[in-house]
Parts: structure tokens; C-alpha cells; sequence
């Protein structure tokens, strides 16, 4: 569980969202990066390679979905977990975010636990996959 040696990458256009949410998983122990918009997300996970990337889909330059297939297409890159956080609907979020290679989604509006949970699991899947 070893959450301060973690590093979570969170990538939303919405500034209080970013910010909230960096805030709690910081509290969490994370160390906590921060993209205002998917190229800005991709730059930051390709030099800092974090453990768990949470993506909103909606955001410019790029969406959370072109940033999710090219984490997953690069070698480097894709033992990065992932986590979508989007408001585009419950099923929509749902059916694509496995199609891309999304390890879990959280809908907006979301509460921080779950949020935090989903984090945590997809953390911990990952390490036991390495």
C-alpha cells in the first residue's frame, strides 16, 4: 500500500476539478501530478511515467481517449494504470473505456472515495501484474 511512493497523474480541463482532485489524493500520500489537457497529460506520463493516469475524455488538444490508446501503444508506457473521469454518461464511460484499454472509470459527478478506491485498486492490480 505504499501510497507515498506512488505517483498519480490527473489530467482535466475543469481547473476546480484538477484541483480537488489533486488535492485529496495528495492527502492520500500520492505524489500528485497535474495536465490541463491531454497533450500536456501525455508529455507529463512520458517523463514522469506515473503509476496510475486519471483521464478526463473531454479535454482539448487531445481527449482522454487518444491519451489512453497511446499510453497503451507505447512499451514504455503501458504498464501506466488508468482511470477515466468523465462526465459523458454512466454506459457511454462504461462500454468505451475497456475498448481502450482503461483499467476503470469513475462517472461524474463521482465522490472521492470512490474515486480514491478505484485508484487504489488499480494501483495495487497493477504492481502484482509487474
Amino acid at each position: 500500500m505504499a501510497r507515498e511512493s506512488a505517483t498519480i497523474l490527473i489530467a482535466d480541463d475543469d481547473p476546480q476539478i484538477l484541483a480537488m482532485v489533486a488535492l485529496r489524493l495528495g492527502k492520500k500520500g500520492y505524489r500528485v501530478l497535474e495536465a490541463r489537457d491531454g497533450g500536456e497529460a501525455l508529455r507529463l506520463a512520458r517523463a514522469e511515467h506515473p503509476d496510475v493516469v486519471v483521464l478526463d475524455v473531454m479535454m482539448p488538444n487531445l481527449n482522454g481517449w487518444e491519451v489512453d490508446r497511446t499510453l497503451r501503444s507505447e512499451a514504455e508506457l503501458k504498464s501506466i494504470g488508468i482511470v477515466m473521469l468523465t462526465a459523458i454518461g454512466e454506459r457511454i464511460n462504461e462500454l468505451t473505456s475497456p475498448l481502450y484499454g482503461a483499467d476503470d472509470f469513475v462517472d461524474k459527478p463521482f465522490s472521492f472515495e470512490d474515486l480514491e478506491n478505484k485508484v487504489q485498486s488499480v494501483l495495487e492490480k497493477r504492481r502484482a501484474s509487474r
